[in-house]
């Protein structure tokens, strides 16, 4: 991009930060958080990369450059956490050194969004690697797979088999899975490992270490109870000699 043109276009704090447009369910905005949120703990370490719920992305190759592309979720990788270490309001390409999403994520509704066709086109002409299209509920209307992740391959797009789908470019897989959220059985999205292992979620590693813990304790009481029947107490157990 030359340096007049990019003089020409607006900065992020010029330009609005979504499309104003409500979603149609809580999952739009709670499926991409959790990705989110478990890629926080994930990269923890990292810096080098940003997740964008509901966010605009603006780019040049549209017909506009202030007109985005609002994905419900999108990865980047090569960029900052935090720009200038201050929280984004929106995602404009020619202020992250030309960096576009290597991911994005669309997940559709009652109202069909051109997920199929207009915004694969817009990610096609982008140059976003995986498009991951999410629809649990209207994929037989759609005449669609409920998961479907497509990688740009020789300037289309080709829909990869099997899930959880490994991105080696990423160095994550994606897929679904059965969970539970507050207290309510729902199916979930996650990343994976390379083995297909998924990554579980901070609450889920608490949950298992509570369980070693009480494991360790019960353990500990049975053999208490074993040396008492044999007339030992526990508590006073014969030091070592050495």
């Amino acid at each position: 991009m030359s340096p007049d043109l990019k003089n020409a276009l607006p900065s992020t704090d010029e330009l609005p930060c979504s499309d104003d447009i409500p979603v149609d369910n809580e999952d739009q905005n709670f499926l991409p958080n959790v990705l989110l949120f478990l890629l926080q703990s994930i990269w923890a370490s990292r810096m080098d990369w940003f997740f964008g719920v509901d966010m605009a992305v603006y780019h040049t190759t549209g017909i506009n450059p202030r007109v985005p592309v609002v994905p419900d979720g999108f990865l980047s990788l090569g960029v900052e956490r935090k720009k200038n270490g201050k929280s984004r309001k929106s995602y404009a390409v020619w202020e992250e050194n030309q960096v576009v999403p290597i991911l994005t994520l669309e997940m559709v509704s009652h109202s069909p969004g051109g997920e199929y066709d207009e915004k694969m086109a817009i990610y096609n002409r982008l140059g976003v690697l995986y498009y991951v299209i999410y629809n649990p509920e209207f994929w037989r209307r759609d005449q669609h797979h409920p998961f479907e992740v497509y990688k740009l391959v020789d300037g289309n797009y080709q829909l990869q088999i099997g899930e959880p789908c490994w991105m080696p470019e990423v160095g994550l897989g994606i897929g679904r899975y059965q969970g539970v959220v507050a207290g309510i059985p729902q199916e979930l999205l996650s990343w994976y490992n390379q083995r297909g292992d998924r990554y579980l979620t901070i609450e889920e590693q608490a949950q298992i270490e509570r369980s070693r813990a009480e494991q360790e304790r019960s353990r500990a009481e049975q053999l208490a109870d074993y040396l008492r029947s044999l007339g030992i107490d526990p508590d006073n157990l014969p030091s070592k000699q050495s």
